[in-house]
């Protein structure tokens, strides 16, 4: 497959589905999906196009993602690394959303999004991840910090953010539970 240089997001998609088809048929070697995954998330565009046509694919190969994909991802650590925990943030948030507007099949499918993408975490070897997960927790739980523009700008309340907390709860050390607990019982949102 070639990816351009300047994927733009919709070529990104495009060939995250063609890719995905691909996969699914055999007729691509692995070397070739880890070229094409690591040429998509090499740029802004190229990541979001992969991460959101993947993560919301329907058959099951984003389930168990594959060495060859992790390791594609591992390319770009910066981008890949704020998309992911974006990505987990914002499914967390909308299965909230969707379940308010009692959408269960929408409901699923953003609690099958968050999943997915917890799983690209917890395979990936990424500091950074860690850090910036740190960080977003730390703003929805304070509605400070380097992500509150985001939480802002997606206009999360507090069940939104709680559910963002407990995501990110799933995939750092076990010390950060206890904070989100105590601040539901001052009544912080």
């Amino acid at each position: 497959m070639i990816i351009p240089e300047e994927v733009t997001f919709e070529e990104a998609i495009a060939l995250t589905k063609s890719l995905i088809d691909k996969i699914s048929r055999d007729e691509i070697s692995l070397p070739e999906v880890s070229e094409a995954v690591s040429s998509l998330v090499n740029t802004q565009n190229g990541a979001r196009g992969f991460f959101v046509t993947y993560l919301t694919s329907e058959g099951t190969l984003a389930d168990n993602p594959s060495p060859e994909i992790i390791e594609a991802l591992a390319c770009s650590p910066e981008i890949v690394a704020e998309l992911l925990v974006k990505n987990l943030a914002m499914s967390a948030a909308m299965a909230v959303a969707h379940l308010r507007n009692h959408n269960q099949q929408m409901a699923r499918e953003s609690q099958r999004v968050k999943l997915r993408t917890l799983r690209l975490i917890e395979k990936i070897d990424m500091p950074q991840l860690l850090d910036m997960a740190a960080q977003l927790r730390e703003s929805a739980l304070t509605w400070e910090g380097s992500y509150k523009l985001f939480l802002q700008r997606w206009q999360y309340d507090a069940e939104q953010r709680e559910a963002i907390c407990q995501a990110i709860d799933r995939m750092l050390p076990s010390t950060t539970t206890n904070e989100t607990e105590g601040a539901k019982e001052a009544g912080e949102d």
